[in-house]
């Protein structure tokens, strides 16, 4: 499991999939998120704008899971 900190209270589920190098910009993500299963903390997420938090777990279909972690 890869780990992603964070210096804010929250990041976006688009935002994380940048940082995780699932896609290149941000206007990928809803393209992205249409075509391939993203869950969050176990359940199915669509949404770029989802907020997620410190001790979020993300697994991202072909790419792997992320933790989220402060910096």
């Amino acid at each position: 499991m890869k780990e992603i900190a964070i210096s804010t209270e929250y990041i976006t589920l688009g935002q994380l999939l940048k940082l995780a190098d699932c896609i290149d910009t941000g206007g990928q993500a809803k393209a992205f998120l249409a075509q391939n299963a993203v869950y969050v903390n176990g359940e199915p997420e669509n949404k770029r704008g989802k907020k997620l938090f410190k001790n979020d777990i993300i697994a991202v279909e072909g790419f792997g899971k992320f933790k989220i972690t402060a910096r």
